[in-house]
Formats: structure tokens, sequence, C-alpha cells
């Protein structure tokens, strides 16, 4: 198993981890580095040592429990983990939401409501609030087609221009649905935050105080 930073030698991988040169003839001397250095070498990889545990797990493991990933724009995925499996929550159209005629499309999710338990993508293993749901729209065509599931990290950081999923207050208490807007993060602030929808491509604002979280679609599943 290698990992290598492109267009990186050898030596000029060590420097940038900050570990001697010698590393690599120590390795072949000694066996392998302890984790202090390993974790360097993978952090100047652009990797980390919990995905490396995860990656050597989930090679022991694929055969026999199947791979799943993010169809992540060309990006090759991790194998399957030895991970809890992700929970596959329903979701249906609710109408639109804000303005007569503004066409912004809003979704029913009900946490209550697991519809299957799917493998998760190892890169979830540590976030035990995330959970996958299926687009029932067109308000993100074409990034997202109706019926394709996504997996959501309510603990990943979210960023200008990423895929998020904004859960609004409901109306009653107690309700068993939570109403949310999918989009393109464009703008946030305390005063609330703006998104993009893509069908029909517009960008609309939610006031702060309709607004229950902000949260990151991490990937389509595959």
């Amino acid at each position: 198993m290698r990992f290598k930073p492109d267009g990186l030698t050898p030596n000029a991988w060590a420097m940038k981890a900050g570990v001697s040169r010698t590393v690599w003839s120590d390795m072949r001397r000694h066996g392998n580095p302890s984790r202090r250095t390993l974790d360097k070498l993978l952090t100047a990889a652009g990797s980390s040592l919990a995905e490396f545990e995860a990656l050597r797990i989930g090679e022991r493991t694929a055969a026999a429990s199947g791979a799943v990933g993010f169809a992540d724009r060309g990006a090759s995925s991790w194998g399957a983990a030895q991970v809890p499996p992700l929970p596959l929550l329903a979701s249906a159209i609710a109408g639109e939401w804000g303005d007569v005629g503004a066409h912004i499309e809003l979704t029913d999710l009900s946490p209550g409501e697991i519809l299957e338990r799917i493998s998760r993508p190892v890169s979830l293993a540590n976030d035990p609030s995330a959970f996958a749901f299926t687009i029932v729209g067109n308000a993100m065509w074409p990034r997202f087609r109706p019926g394709r599931r996504v997996a959501v990290s309510p603990k990943a950081p979210v960023a200008i221009g990423d895929d998020v999923i904004v859960k609004l207050r409901p109306h009653e208490p107690g309700a068993s649905s939570i109403p949310l807007l999918i989009g393109e993060l464009v703008h946030g602030t305390t005063e609330g935050v703006e998104l993009r929808q893509f069908s029909p491509d517009t960008v609309f604002r939610v006031e702060a105080e309709k607004v229950a979280a902000v949260e990151k679609i991490v990937g389509e599943l595959i």
C-alpha cells in the first residue's frame, strides 16, 4: 500500500512531512515507522491515519461486504470498511416554499422513518449523525437527479459553494417530518443564508429565524 503526493520525490515528500529523509532507509531496515511518523507522512500525502486504518480494514472486507462510495466526479472511492450502516431516511415532495410563483422546491424529511440501512462510506465512519435520503424533486437538476441517494454529514464544516440542505423550523411543535430546502450555499451571515437552486435557476434568501440547521451534502451514493 503506497501513498505518494503527485510530483514529489520520496525525499521531498519526507521534507514536506517534517521527518528525516532517512525515514525510507530506516523503514527498510527496521520495518514500519512509528504512528507519529506515519501520521506526518499521510498528512503530507493529503490523507490521514484514520483513513489509512479504514482502508486497511476495507481491503480485508471489501470482497465479503461489497464496496460502496460516492459518485465523486472522477475520484476513486475508498473500499468498504466495518462501519455501522447509514440510515436512509424517507423523503417526499412538500410543494413550494416562499412567494407564490418563485418555484422554490420544498422537501419533507422524516427522521423517524428509516426505509433501509445501507453501506456507509468510510469517510463518514466518524460521524454517527450522518444519514442518507433520496432526491425526490428537480430543484438540483442536473447536479442531482430525482431518485438519486445523497449522504449528509451534520458534522462536516460548511463553506460557500457547498451543496447543502437547510432544515427549516417546523410550523407545529413535535412534527414528525422536517421541511428542508436543497441548494448550493451562496452566502451566509447571522441574518440568514442564500441558496442557489438550479431548476429553475434562482438564488433566494432564507431568514435566520426560519433556519434550524445547515448541513452539508457530502456526496451522491453509488
